[in-house]
């Protein structure tokens, strides 16, 4: 399949990284399905990607139970929409918090948004792409899905295991024609962050644009990547602190 008529779908595009993806996609030719929570904020996007002259569609979606899944799917199959690229993006930040002190519906929230959900509808998009033996889905970790860190139990998990269900679910689909890869980004200027961990955790800092991992992405998912599956990249940009920079 040629990179000329791929549609991707995208979680948690309303902003930040999603949002840069789209974005990226959209100037690349690639027709894109935004989800997120925020209706109005998708609305724009999608009215901006049009710019670009890509068919552009958006469904209001919360990843945090099966009723958002179910309501992306629905979308899908009313609008005659088959997806080739897939995009687990979508996530929930929480501030540090120690286990002791978190609050368990809040904890599975998070699990559910960043891990179980993408998981789940990564296995309802599979079956069109392993019909036509072409896909590209890329998960969206964390540098903090390496290694664990106080207060910061639920989201590490989450994002630990996207690294671990990249790695597996490469394995079982390159035979049906399926490229599965990671971006593990490191500390990246976004709208969750600063909601997370406020405006003073931003200062000094050499903090990545979501477009740095937006260009990563579109790679990704291109023909040039043929030869990249089950890859976990590490994105630090200038936040890397072996740079010195």
């Amino acid at each position: 399949m040629s990179d000329g008529n791929q549609i991707a779908l995208i979680t948690g595009a309303s902003r930040g990284i999603g949002k840069a993806i789209a974005i990226d996609f959209a100037q690349n030719g690639i027709d894109v399905v935004l989800t997120g929570r925020n209706k109005n904020r998708l609305s724009d996007i999608n009215d901006e990607l049009k710019n670009y002259g890509v068919n552009s569609y958006f469904i209001s979606a919360d990843l945090s139970n099966d009723l958002g899944i179910n309501k992306i799917i629905e979308f899908l199959k009313e609008s005659n929409l088959n997806i080739n690229i897939l995009v687990n993006n979508a996530a929930i930040i929480h501030e540090k918090i120690n286990l002791i002190d978190f609050n368990m519906e809040e904890w599975e929230n998070v699990i559910n948004v960043n891990l179980v959900n993408a998981v789940k509808l990564t296995r309802l998009i599979l079956p069109y792409m392993i019909s036509h033996k072409y896909g590209k889905i890329v998960n969206i970790s964390s540098i903090g899905g390496r290694k664990g860190a106080a207060g910061r139990s639920a989201y590490r998990i989450t994002k630990a295991g996207l690294i671990s269900f990249t790695e597996s679910l490469a394995a079982e689909v390159k035979k049906e024609g399926i490229d599965v890869n990671c971006i593990c980004p490191g500390s990246v200027l976004t709208e969750g962050y600063i909601e997370a961990f406020g405006e003073d955790s931003i200062k000094d800092k050499n903090m990545m644009h979501p477009s740095e991992i937006a260009k990563l992405c579109t790679f990704l998912i291109s023909s040039d990547s043929s030869s990249v599956t089950g890859s976990i990249i590490d994105a630090f940009g200038p936040s890397n602190p072996l740079f010195n920079v």
